[in-house]
């Protein structure tokens, strides 16, 4: 199975390559994002508990968050891989997915991390905030907050897939082809 772990900041393109990935290796595309939004809203049992959390202000723990994304991976039973967005954040996170792939006989096999400048994220999100209707694209501050913390959160896991041979940075500049095709070169190699 081809198990990828997708990062890059806000703007980096992530979605984008995403879809295309999925379709190019038939692979199943789990954005921890929307399985939460799927999870409130059609109020499933780990939905209900993630937003007991979530309108407390608190972050839903990390057993919630792995249940959550083992049930999208055991709907998907023919699956020739995944590629997770936004999972995971910590090593405690990294690790739960590392245990829980192990136990299906499989394991995450890259993190390939779009590296962009930052002064494009913010020209990106600005464009993008245009045509969106995102408040978080609209605001320079927010935006180079979102970027901050983004570097903040994921420097743990560079340093957790580095150790692994697992981590792939890649230009993530250029036109979505072009970086299709970095990205594809990696996985190809895989």
């Amino acid at each position: 199975m081809t198990n990828l772990v997708l990062f890059g900041p806000p703007g980096a393109g992530k979605g984008t390559q995403a879809d295309i990935l999925k379709e190019k290796y038939q692979l199943v595309h789990i954005s921890t994002g929307d399985v939460f939004r799927y999870n409130i809203k059609n109020q499933t049992e780990l939905g209900l508990t993630a937003k007991s959390f979530i309108d407390k202000g608190q972050l839903v723990p990390d057993e919630v968050t792995i249940n959550m994304l083992n049930a999208e991976v055991d709907k998907n039973p023919e699956a020739k891989g995944f590629i997770f967005d936004g999972f995971p954040r910590t090593e405690n996170q990294a690790d739960a997915l590392a245990n829980s792939l192990k136990g299906k006989g499989t394991e995450v096999k890259a993190m390939i991390a779009l590296e962009v400048e930052d002064e494009v994220l913010v020209k990106r999100l600005l464009e993008r905030g245009k045509t969106s209707g995102r408040k978080d694209d609209a605001d320079e501050a927010v935006i180079r907050n979102r970027i901050t913390v983004y570097y903040e959160e994921t420097a743990i896991l560079k340093e957790y897939y580095k150790k692994q041979d697992k981590y792939y940075g890649v230009d993530g500049v250029g036109s979505v082809e072009e970086i299709t095709e970095r990205i594809s070169n990696v996985i190809d190699k895989l």
